[in-house]
């Protein structure tokens, strides 16, 4: 089973947004841990441009609302998707990145899915924009949002044993109950 942590991205000190956003995007499409690029896929955004085109959003966000943060705003959201050496191929590892962010932001946040294949583990690395598609909300990441959706955190890899109703049927759990 996957073990999943979201983190926000912030401007952070003596950086300016376009190179926060750059950074991460450069690091995780980083060619030499995503066999030559063949482990990105982008969602609602080219994977080679994502980190304009969440900018672009960003700025068309607040031409919309007039909502302006200081330098705690966050720009994107990145997860990192860790998966137990052997557990998983690097393009089933992928499909899966892809399907979690597909259904953690519900579809309407462009995402960008990097697999990383330099470690002894296989591992996604997830950044979506915080701005909508529509450009006109933003994601909030809630305290408790990881129990939340909770079924979307323990995606089952392929060696792991199904349910008898499987993981997509899976009710939610109310914000505070276990998921175990």
């Amino acid at each position: 089973m996957a073990t999943t942590r979201i983190m926000p991205l912030h401007i952070g000190k003596g950086r300016t947004e376009s190179q926060a956003i750059s950074d991460i995007i450069d690091y995780v499409a980083n060619p030499q841990k995503t066999d030559n690029g063949k482990l990105i896929t982008g969602y609602g955004c080219d994977s080679r441009t994502a980190d304009a085109e969440f900018l672009l959003a960003k700025r068309q966000y607040i031409a919309a609302t007039g909502r302006v943060r200081g330098m705690d705003d966050v720009i994107a959201y990145h997860v990192r998707q860790s998966f137990k050496p052997g557990e998983i191929t690097p393009e089933e590892a992928n499909r899966l990145g892809v399907e979690f962010a597909k259904r953690f932001t519900k579809g309407n946040h462009a995402f960008v899915v990097c697999t990383h294949i330099d470690k002894s583990h296989v591992h996604n690395h997830i950044i979506w924009s915080a701005v909508n598609t529509d450009c006109d909300r933003k994601f909030r990441n809630f305290w408790g949002s990881t129990r939340a959706d909770c079924p979307l955190w323990r995606i089952p890899s392929p060696t792991e044993k199904a349910t008898t109703s499987g993981w997509a049927n899976r009710p939610s759990h109310p914000i505070g109950s276990s998921c175990g």
